[in-house]
């Protein structure tokens, strides 16, 4: 049956490529908005990362710190995101998402992503400034803004908060858990977890809704709810049974586990079994990823054909992806959706598939080894480089590979 598929998925791939769309939008092209020098010439990099840059010695002391889960040249490009990732992390713990005034702001999508890139390689000290600035900046009720100033003073803008923030902090911490030796979560961050859990379940009922209407990593406005909304609480849900249970807070674990299971059973209700934006409708995007390892367990036939199906459906000119089936034919390949689809297929056993991705990403690197936001069909790198996001994606994704490699990877299957 798996040969049939990977058959079927090999033919429609070939089909994609004699097709790949052209530039059609009416939109100029992006272009690569930031040079090498980007740590030291940044116009925000005095206001926005303090005095925190380091010279090449200071640089290989920090890596020396933890681990860079890689060998070679794509050795290389695991350092070279690392210490992307440490440049654009402040004192305070804030996040740059990249090196540009857009970017210049704190996601707690990327700040979590980054965080657990943290922990994976051994910089628990690192993640836990990330944690801390995320605890800072949380609302009573436990959820998030879209994003935040890096100062941690609030938000930037009126833009609507977005939901999926807090499922995935829940999600992070348990990956700083995992790697901790005790296998327990720190106290100093049991209060951060606890709100976002309260968040969770109080925006799901329990599990027995589907969120409300918010934007997501699309960052665009939306009339309906998502699945890049719905699937990242279900994700930390999931998280939290896990932290709990490692505890012995058996009350609260299971609490987690039923609205997860709960809120599962909805997502396949309304988005499957073709897993669209919009359940129905919007097309296959990104987000299914959100539902496949290390995020959730993988015990959803229609979830992982449909995640099969859309790097084959998103192909773009670049050898990318774009961000969904249904974004603008434009020819560009975005950075972050592709790592997302190799991270998953690491944590779900398919190493070659990982690798492919893996070799794509290291190829179109910037000139000074930073990973872009984009890809023109050219091959070309633009936008700001490097992304927090798809920086700290690469990292887990080779860390993950080599989990894998030593036999110690995420498990794949259902339990009980």
């Amino acid at each position: 049956m798996r040969r049939a598929l990977v058959g079927v998925l090999a033919a429609v791939a070939a089909a994609a490529l004699s097709l790949a769309p052209l530039l059609k939008s009416d939109e100029p092209p992006p272009v690569l908005r930031n040079g090498a020098a980007w740590r030291s010439s940044w116009a925000f990099a005095p206001a926005s990362l303090g005095s925190r840059l380091l010279d090449p010695p200071a640089e290989a002391v920090w890596l020396a710190y933890g681990s860079v889960p890689a060998e070679g040249e794509r050795g290389e490009v695991v350092a070279q995101a690392l210490l992307d990732l440490h440049a654009l992390t402040r004192p305070n713990g804030a996040v740059a998402a990249g090196p540009d005034g857009p970017w210049a702001y704190a996601w707690p999508r990327d700040s979590a992503f980054v965080a657990a890139a943290y922990a994976k390689t051994g910089h628990a000290d690192d993640a836990l400034r990330v944690f801390g600035f995320l605890a800072r900046v949380q609302h009573a009720d436990g959820g998030f803004e879209a994003r935040y100033r890096l100062d941690g003073s609030g938000p930037p803008d009126d833009r609507p908060r977005q939901s999926d923030g807090a499922g995935w902090v829940l999600w992070s911490l348990d990956q700083l858990r995992v790697a901790r030796r005790d296998g327990i979560l720190p106290t100093s961050l049991r209060a951060l977890r606890d709100r976002s859990v309260a968040f969770v379940l109080d925006e799901t009922d329990a599990g027995s809704r589907l969120p409300e209407v918010s934007p997501d990593y699309w960052e665009v406005p939306e009339r309906r709810v998502t699945l890049g909304t719905a699937a990242p609480l279900a994700a930390g849900l999931e998280a939290a049974e896990r932290m709990y249970g490692a505890e012995g807070d058996g009350r609260r674990a299971t609490e987690a586990a039923r609205a997860s299971r709960r809120l599962h059973a909805l997502i396949r209700a309304r988005f499957g079994p073709d897993y669209q934006r919009h359940g129905r409708s919007g097309g296959l995007d990104a987000a299914v990823a959100m539902l496949m390892p290390p995020f959730a367990l993988l015990d959803d036939a229609a979830a992982e054909r449909a995640w099969q199906r859309y790097p084959v459906l998103a192909l773009r000119g670049g050898g990318g992806l774009a961000p969904g089936v249904e974004w603008k034919q434009d020819g560009v390949s975005w950075t972050p959706e592709t790592a997302l689809v190799a991270y998953t297929a690491a944590a779900s056993g398919q190493a070659a598939q990982a690798e492919r991705w893996m070799a794509w990403l290291e190829h179109h690197c910037t000139s000074w080894g930073s990973l872009p936001e984009k890809v023109l069909p050219d091959g070309r790198p633009a936008g700001p480089a490097p992304l927090a996001w798809t920086a700290a994606l690469v990292v887990l994704t080779e860390g993950e590979l080599a989990s894998h490699r030593s036999g110690v990877g995420t498990s794949v299957t259902a339990v009980g």
